[in-house]
């Protein structure tokens, strides 16, 4: 299938449309501007000469073949064409056909990172838990972080509770990446010991991420964290904005603020100083 460029398009329509109108707006741009979503919508409905007569809202609502759609997509990508919203749109219409065709994307590590990306997102917004286990995985294997972690990561938090024991069936096997990204995940379920207990490990043992960890702590809400926390505000080797945080996770959780500390010399603490 032909990957008809829509954005190109659209900028001839648009440009076209201000030759026609500017003496009507008296060429005040502002308020051109402003006019924009008008022309946009007119766009998708006028029948369109490049579209064989066919208004772009209703390009690609003649098809209903998710796997040519979903492998149409998939040309998009590799022609380095935008893929239209108005693709997209009909794919996650289409429902558990194309949830198939989706997840067959994200299965195969040999196609580009955009498309995988691409079925992530498409996934997500169709609300589909199927992906669920290999998110976790890939996260799990994750030496750095990186922007198909970050969509992996938004799409378990989105699936609700129902991650939870999965996430910590495959905890022993993750790197340290994986460990603070599932940390994360993890924060929003108090009232389980063995997240806690990741929680403390996390905060213990990633000194550089301890300002993080302290507001994990917070979020879960279990006061037992207090003394530990008010340790580490003491600690020699805490820097003002870690210890601004571990602070405000020990008054979260209902302890009293620690003595006042100074942190003359720290960087961070002369900067604000200095604003």
């Amino acid at each position: 299938m032909k990957c008809i460029n829509f954005d190109r398009a659209f900028e001839r329509y648009m440009a076209e449309w201000i030759k026609e109108n500017s003496e009507k707006y008296k060429d005040d741009m502002d308020v051109i501007e402003d006019m924009m979503p008008d022309v946009y919508l007119e766009f998708l409905k006028k029948p369109a000469d490049f579209l064989d007569g066919v208004a772009p809202q209703d390009y690609f609502e003649q098809f209903d073949n998710a796997d040519m759609l979903v492998n149409w997509l998939c040309d998009y990508i590799a022609q380095g064409v935008p893929v239209p919203d108005l693709l997209l749109e009909r794919v996650t219409a289409l429902g558990n056909p194309a949830e198939k065709s989706l997840l067959a994307l994200v299965a195969r590590d040999d196609l580009p990172e955009e498309t995988q990306m691409t079925a992530i997102s498409l996934l997500r917004e169709m609300e589909s838990k199927a992906p669920m286990q290999r998110y976790i995985d890939y996260i799990a294997s994750l030496e750095e972080p990186s922007d198909k972690g970050d969509l992996c990561t938004e799409a378990l938090m989105s699936m609700g509770e129902s991650v939870v024991e999965p996430i910590l069936a495959t905890l022993s096997g993750a790197g340290q990446t994986g460990r603070d990204i599932f940390a994360d995940v993890l924060s929003n379920y108090p009232g389980d010991e063995r997240i806690y207990e990741l929680m403390i490990e996390r905060f213990v043992t990633r000194d550089e991420r301890r300002a993080l960890f302290a507001s994990y702590l917070a979020k879960l809400g279990d006061e037992r964290a207090i003394p530990m926390l008010k340790e580490a505000a003491q600690s020699p080797d805490i820097n003002y904005l870690d210890y601004v945080e571990v602070v405000n996770a020990i008054e979260a959780l209902g302890g009293e603020r620690p003595p006042e500390r100074e942190f003359f010399g720290d960087p961070y603490y002369e900067s604000l100083r200095q604003v």
